[in-house]
């Protein structure tokens, strides 16, 4: 069996790199990114501030008090987005196929390429010239597998890099803390912490059927990777990758409270799918048919994100700018496309601590009694929009239609 190779890029710190690339004077000096009252959260922080405790989701007011000499800069979704196509647009020139896990994070697939060229040296070339092009730095593991290169990258941070030989994995692994393990989070961590289980190598060295009966169903999983075992695919990267709802009306209707609270509560839907499944777009279409089945859309490039309040406003804004012909309506429908994987962090630059854990209870009730738990009072007479289905599980794109109503 070949060996594979597989690389996995991560920029460092990015939404502190890029203002420091935007503002020089901000290079080796202490820098929290997020909201800036005493109700914002920290988006992204600097390693500078990272010795004093401080991590992304705090408490702006705690991570100042931790850390007063620390310059607070409230974020641009929209030029970190900027960056992020890019970075992405760079990756593509240069390899065939690639997997974007996050607006700052990449897999590819380099096995074969030593036919024409080192693959570590082509691996570090990449990295250059993403460095020359952006001026971001950049880190990268290049292993057999996406898990052990992952880990990888973690240990090469910041701004450096580390090839792991097909053979030493295990011994790579071996002195790390468990939850170095992608999959391993603060509960579970805490479990094996309590069972004495602090560094890989104890897990390596663990039967398969201890480690089940203490982690469950996850249990193999974590076993296999500690080992440096993985075989989850590149997911190829398409700029067209999308979830969609449409609304058929049984009447033809002109009916604008109607039609806008249609589009929000497809809006919302979509949202809640989005983070769901861990995940940010970053273009936003809308689609009209009027009664004389002429069909028009219109497409607008956002700032990545999967809030809300800042999806719902959009897509009205988008149909008002579309619906021109002011005749009757037959069907209208909303698109959220570009999307990569990613969480809520990139949309905490305007938002408080208090909208965050609004939308993770909002989200939780959602998950626990269905979709349609939770509605604003605009929406309430839309009917039957969205799924508890995860649109996310499937192969791209996605188009959720609905019965007449």
């Amino acid at each position: 069996m070949k060996e594979k190779s597989i690389i996995h890029l991560d920029l460092d710190t990015f939404f502190v790199s890029v203002e420091r690339l935007i503002n020089s004077e901000l290079r080796d000096r202490p820098v929290l990114v997020g909201g800036l009252g005493d109700r914002g959260v920290v988006a992204a922080c600097s390693y500078e501030t990272r010795k004093h405790g401080i991590h992304s989701g705090m408490s702006m007011k705690v991570a100042r008090n931790l850390c007063p000499e620390a310059t607070v800069i409230k974020g641009n979704a929209s030029t970190y987005t900027k960056y992020s196509h890019l970075i992405t647009d760079i990756i593509k020139s240069e390899v065939p196929s690639f997997e974007k896990a996050s607006v700052d994070e990449f897999y590819a697939d380099l096995t074969g390429m030593d036919r024409f060229f080192g693959i570590y040296s082509f691996a570090k070339e990449l990295r250059k010239k993403i460095i020359n092009e952006s001026g971001l730095p950049i880190s990268f593991g290049l292993s057999q597998n996406k898990v052990v290169s992952k880990i990888a990258t973690g240990e090469a941070k910041p701004n450096n890099e580390i090839r792991i030989a097909m053979g030493d994995e295990k011994s790579f692994l071996a002195p790390l803390s468990v939850n170095k393990i992608p999959m391993v989070g603060n509960k579970t961590y805490q479990k094996l912490i309590s069972l004495g289980v602090q560094n890989i190598k104890t897990i390596q060295e663990m039967p398969l059927e201890m480690i089940e009966s203490v982690l469950g169903k996850n249990g193999k999983t974590i076993w296999m990777r500690a080992q440096g075992i993985d075989h989850s695919p590149i997911t190829p990267f398409y700029e067209r990758k999308s979830i969609s709802m449409e609304r058929t009306f049984n009447n033809d209707t002109i009916d604008m409270t109607r039609l806008k609270a249609t589009l929000q509560a497809m809006a919302e839907s979509l949202a809640y799918q989005l983070r769901n499944a861990n995940k940010l777009a970053s273009t936003l279409t809308v689609k009209i048919r009027y009664s004389d089945y002429q069909t028009y859309t219109k497409q607008v490039k956002i700032p990545y994100t999967s809030a809300d309040h800042i999806l719902s406003p959009k897509a009205i804004e988008l149909f008002e700018n579309l619906y021109q012909r002011r005749i009757l309506i037959r069907l209208i429908g909303l698109k959220f496309s570009g999307i990569v994987g990613g969480n809520y962090q990139i949309n905490l630059f305007d938002d408080s601590e208090k909208m965050l854990q609004l939308y993770q209870s909002l989200d939780h009730i959602k998950n626990r009694f269905g979709e349609r738990s939770v509605l604003r009072a605009s929406t309430l007479g839309t009917r039957s929009i969205g799924g508890t289905q995860n649109p996310f599980n499937g192969e791209p794109p996605i188009v959720l239609a609905h019965r007449k109503q």
